[in-house]
């Protein structure tokens, strides 16, 4: 591939431009995506604790639940219940490829449309369920809306940021799935109590955010990169203009065109992937999300009711319990929104991995001396767990959870952009699906070993971004070749010079 190179003395200038209030607009209505993403991760494990749910889907899970005295930690262990919840994984795993296309042919903000009616369509589905068919077809619906979503966010918030803050704003994706989890933590705690259709009202309030999504799609503009990038140049030199609120944007443009033709002149952007040159930003795109997943992050989310029940409250004091995880989601995300631009991505990603990796020894220690198949914790040791979860959580927000989007979104070159995020999207969604469909099980014939498990992972990770993981903080999404693959110890053994024409 031909270096872009719009350098003088070796030094890349800095892209002129402010933060306009049309940004911030554009920001948050494409994060509703996130909200949306969020609020089914956290809403899940709630609906799937309801009695007035199991009884109408699952009588056996239910059944089960009432002789909890035999085993705590098996309880719920149901191979369709898991399907339930990790079914909308699979069909966004397929969608976010189809997205992808749509991404590079149709714009970023066409495929969030696409993605809102599908939310919507899914949410009706699920909300309005008479059997469990209606209810799971509901659940491969709103997949197919989160492959779109995610898929279109991150790429938008990042072509969409100037570079010096462009961390911070792509994290409101991140940030946006933690005010929806505690959204749906606190429609939980008050959903629980309404009889017999508590868990309708809490799947169909994800229709608000959904309708704000859909509206808020037609308002926000097309990012400059994908205007060009699909050869309406002027519109996107206007474009450009008016996000950043200046004129003087010639620097910025004429790099988006120079990655823009050396992107048209890639053919097949899936072979692209496949050559030595694309394999630094797809490897640690599709790692990233791996290890997002292994950290155990989503088994805390999708069932923090049940796991808290497992270790002795009540359902009530369960539900409350996973709104306190979810505000300490929320105000750990806006830590890194804070510090991202500032300290870097390593520094948050392998601080985080020390804290997530010593509350998960101490939760599986605790678990494994003091909980037993029968019986609970008692008090005090069930609130050191709560407040561990917490600590954990905290450490999760700040790092692996934005950072696990934001670095995949802005390391790719742009004639395969869209590709190479659909890997990752694709992969995210394999692994959510994968630790979605097994915890249960695991929870059940591990027990507390498997917070021992995740823990390894955890000491995988942090090698993993001490050594492979470069620093990203700063750089232009369309200068990351020169400034990062190509300077990197490892990776730049990786970025020879391909035959474009050829692709």
């Amino acid at each position: 591939m031909p270096a872009i190179v719009v350098s003088h003395g070796g030094q890349m200038p800095e892209h002129d431009g402010k933060i306009t209030f049309y940004v911030i607009v554009c920001v948050i209505l494409a994060a509703f995506g996130g909200m949306l993403f969020g609020y089914d991760i956290g809403i899940l494990g709630g609906v799937t604790a309801m009695d007035d749910f199991l009884k109408k889907f699952f009588m056996t899970v239910y059944e089960k639940k009432k002789r909890a005295h035999e085993d705590n930690y098996c309880k719920y262990d149901n191979e369709y219940l898991q399907l339930f919840t990790s079914s909308l994984y699979i069909a966004a795993l397929v969608a976010s490829f189809v997205a992808s296309w749509v991404c590079s042919k149709f714009g970023r903000r066409t495929t969030l449309q696409i993605g809102s009616f599908l939310f919507i369509a899914g949410i009706g589905f699920q909300a309005g369920g008479v059997n469990i068919a209606m209810v799971v077809f509901g659940r491969i619906i709103l997949g197919f809306g989160v492959g779109f979503g995610n898929q279109a966010v991150p790429l938008f918030l990042s072509e969409l940021a100037p570079a010096r803050i462009r961390g911070a704003l792509n994290i409101c994706f991140q940030l946006f799935i933690t005010i929806g989890i505690l959204i749906a933590g606190i429609i939980n705690y008050f959903t629980s109590n309404i009889h017999p259709h508590g868990w309708r009202i809490s799947l169909g309030l994800a229709g608000v955010p959904a309708v704000i999504l859909l509206v808020g799609s037609f308002i926000i503009c097309e990012t400059p990169t994908s205007l060009i990038e699909r050869n309406r140049v002027d519109q996107g030199k206007a474009t450009l203009r008016r996000i950043r609120g200046t004129n003087n944007v010639d620097a910025e443009f004429n790099s988006i065109v120079a990655a823009s033709e050396a992107a048209r002149r890639v053919k097949h952007p899936f072979r692209k992937l496949m050559r030595p040159s694309s394999r630094p930003p797809l490897v640690i795109a599709m790692l990233l999300q791996v290890f997002q997943q292994f950290t155990g992050i989503n088994a805390i989310m999708f069932y923090a009711p049940v796991l808290f029940q497992t270790v002795g409250f009540g359902n009530d004091a369960a539900l409350l319990s996973t709104v306190i995880t979810g505000l300490v989601n929320v105000f750990s995300t806006l830590v890194s929104i804070y510090s991202v631009d500032k300290a870097g991505r390593r520094v948050l990603l392998l601080e985080a991995c020390v804290q997530m990796f010593i509350t998960q020894i101490i939760i599986g220690v605790l678990l494994l001396l003091h909980l037993k198949p029968t019986g609970s914790l008692d008090f005090t040791e069930a609130i050191v767990v709560v407040v561990l979860v917490c600590v954990f959580v905290m450490g999760f927000a700040w790092s692996w959870g934005p950072l696990g989007w934001l670095i995949p979104s802005e390391t790719f070159p742009l004639e395969t952009r869209t590709a190479g995020f659909s890997f990752a999207v694709s992969s995210n969604m394999l692994f959510t699906f994968i630790i979605a469909q097994a915890f249960l099980s695991m929870l059940c014939h591990m027990k507390a070993g498997i917070f021992f498990f995740f823990a390894a992972w955890i000491l995988v990770m942090g090698l993993f971004a001490l050594f492979l993981l470069p620093e990203t903080k700063g750089v232009p999404v369309d200068l990351m070749v020169e400034r990062v693959w190509k300077q990197h110890w490892f990776w730049k053994r990786y970025m020879i010079d391909d035959d474009e024409d050829d692709d």
